[in-house]
């Protein structure tokens, strides 16, 4: 690794500060402005979005190697800590990733949003956490990456909780929040335990010992361990996955970019971006490789049974996060960053597509929708392409990142590659279900409006739907281009090349070349997907309820979501915490600290009614005692003195 010229220090703190400022401005002055807070953010993020291809362009220029620009803050002993960027071929992706959904999900925020009485204040959010996202991705060292890494989260519970009134998205938000935190409790204390053995936190630094043997055996397993409980908590990882559906709560444009480019790709991108430890730490990356399996299943047999299109949505991110996972587990380094960089389009189309069904619809139930095709065809179009996509169909640019996570788990892990090819086709079928019921047959009626729902931003005729404005179909045409497009740099291996320059070669393994059997046999996977869809879902061969009663105990394990939440609620939150944990607090507070503090009280008390009684008031009486004080310390002196 070495630092590349001609990457401007200013440009990169630009791409930070510009949606900052729109934050801070909006806060400030605008909020009661709408129109104009709309604009100026999106001014702002489209500014982000500019100097982030330029330097794409220039890290580009340099082959992917690394720029690092860091200042000390302050230094307290052997603690410094640092203000830096750092920019390199994993950078410079997330970077446009994130950056450009950002900026068509504010763009169509302008159709789907208008009318709403938070409009300014939604603006400010979603600029606060654009900003959030960019400083984590340039961060150099761990301190300044946690820093940004809480703001990540403060933002979504923001987010999340936008119409707060709504008791569900009040909850719905604490939840993620606290959820979040379980997780960041182990980042933090991979913090604490990287800086105990190094005394550093710059990444570099980090991947230096790392590599060299400096910082090894259980010691760096554990630090790989709490890395990835963090990653567990914002990426939504089994079995702290249970926040992300009831994320649905907040605004589509939000789920979008949550599920896209922000939140849920932070936790994928810290471990890609400490790959070197994984590298060093085969217990760790074991665990990885798993836990993102099982997520990758779970994810996706959730997905099976909801009837709701955004929580359908919503478990395909956690499988699809699962995915990236497992691939790191399997040494897919610059594979498991492929599919983040090709999932984010198809992904962001998928909701923003959701999002379009909704305005025209007033609701999400699948069940009250039906035949949107006829009357959406903009909307049908590309979320097909986009559901096409997702299941991996050649040659769309799921196809390419997916088959390489197959081709990499084939090589590597025969078990793991078996979990994935089976969730594949869990993925064609949940996706193309959600296809058939929204978009084909009869027209059920959507869903009728309560005008009295202060926070709805329908206008519409739900009994006559109709295609959305072209501040929502637009960015949906950008994204198809992405959906199809995005995975044509993985010819000739460009990509792997440029982010894997983001890391000493010695932590690389030599990727596997493209095979035609895997390439084949996942596509044969994704079609028996898609077909089995259209026999229950579109033609009615097989009876979806007959399958229900067939399997009835398996359905309402799904439909349960496995009873994790009610396992979390009864068990933990009202068993654990709420009638153990607090009880011992409240005695201890009752016993131990107040009792402190009225035995403080008493003992002030008793020694008082005491001392009150030399108080008499008698002036001769003082005179006698200031007399026989003088003549004790006279004394005292005398005794004292030499001879």
């Amino acid at each position: 690794m070495h630092d590349v010229p001609g990457i401007s220090e200013a440009v990169l703190w630009a791409i930070i500060l510009s949606p900052l400022a729109a934050f801070t401005i909006i806060t400030l002055y605008l909020r009661k402005i709408p129109q104009i807070a709309g604009y100026l953010s999106i001014v702002a993020i489209a500014i982000s979005f500019l100097l982030a291809l330029i330097t794409l362009v220039d890290v580009l220029g340099a082959h992917g190697h690394v720029a690092i620009h860091s200042h000390e803050w302050f230094q307290v002993g052997p603690l410094e800590l640092t203000l830096g960027v750092r920019i390199d071929g994993l950078t410079a992706v997330m970077l446009v990733v994130v950056s450009s959904v950002s900026l068509l999900v504010q763009v169509y925020s302008q159709g789907y949003m208008a009318g709403d009485p938070g409009y300014g204040r939604y603006y400010a959010y979603m600029s606060l956490f654009i900003t959030a996202m960019l400083g984590l991705v340039l961060a150099d060292n761990l301190f300044m990456l946690f820093v940004f890494w809480e703001l990540v989260g403060l933002s979504s519970y923001l987010l999340i909780g936008f119409w707060f009134h709504k008791p569900s998205a009040a909850a719905a938000a604490k939840k993620a929040f606290i959820v979040t935190r379980i997780g960041d409790l182990g980042l933090l204390a991979a913090i604490l335990l990287v800086w105990t053995r190094t005394e550093t936190l710059a990444i570099h630094e980090i991947h230096h010992l790392a590599l060299t043997g400096a910082f090894a055996g259980t010691t760096v397993t554990l630090f790989g361990l709490g890395l990835f409980a963090g990653a567990v908590g914002k990426s939504a990882q089994f079995p702290l996955h249970v926040w992300l559906p009831d994320a649905m709560e907040g605004p589509t444009p939000v789920s979008a970019l949550i599920h896209a480019a922000t939140m849920v790709a932070a936790g994928v991108y810290l471990m890609a971006r400490f790959w070197p430890v994984l590298e060093v730490a085969p217990d760790a990356r074991e665990v990885v490789g798993w836990i993102g399996a099982a997520t990758v299943v779970v994810g996706a047999s959730l997905a099976l049974v909801q009837t709701d299109l955004k929580r359908v949505l919503a478990y395909s991110t956690i499988s699809q996060l699962g995915y990236m996972m497992l691939a790191l587990g399997v040494f897919g380094y610059a594979v498991a960053v492929f599919h983040l960089f090709t999932h984010a389009f198809f992904k962001a189309l998928l909701f923003l597509g959701s999002g379009s069904v909704n305005h025209a619809t007033n609701t999400f139930d699948m069940r009250r929708m039906g035949g949107l095709r006829k009357v959406m065809p903009i909307t049908f179009g590309t979320f097909l392409i986009g559901t096409l996509s997702l299941a991996g169909v050649f040659p769309l640019a799921g196809f390419w990142s997916k088959d390489e996570i197959l081709l990499e788990a084939w090589v590597n892990n025969r078990g793991l590659y078996t979990v994935a090819a089976i969730a594949s086709f869990m993925t064609a079928l949940y996706m193309f279900r959600a296809v058939f019921m929204t978009f084909f047959g009869e027209y059920k009626g959507g869903e009728p409006v309560d005008r009295e729902d202060e926070d709805s931003h329908f206008h519409g005729d739900p009994a006559h739907p109709h295609e959305s404005s072209w501040v929502m179909t637009v960015p949906l045409l950008i994204l198809t281009a992405g959906a199809i497009a995005a995975g044509w740099w993985a010819w000739g291996k460009e990509f792997h090349h440029f982010v894997e320059a983001a890391v000493p070669a010695e932590a690389l393994h030599k990727a596997p070349e493209f095979s035609y059997g895997i390439a084949i046999t996942s596509s044969i996977i994704a079609l028996a997907g898609i077909a089995t869809a259209w026999a229950i879902y579109h033609k009615r061969l097989v009876s979806s309820e007959e399958i229900r009663k067939t399997a009835l105990p398996i359905a309402l394990l799904l439909e349960h979501k496995f009873f994790l939440d009610d396992l979390y609620e009864r068990v933990f939150t009202i068993r654990v915490f709420q009638r153990g944990w607090n009880r011992l607090v409240e005695r201890f507070d009752m016993l131990a600290v107040d009792g402190a503090v009225n035995g403080i009280g008493w003992v002030g008390t008793q020694s008082s009614r005491v001392v009150r009684h030399a108080q008499t008031g008698q002036l001769q009486l003082y005179g006698v005692g200031i007399a026989a004080g003088v003549f004790i310390v006279a004394i005292i002196v005398f005794i004292a003195s030499p001879l």
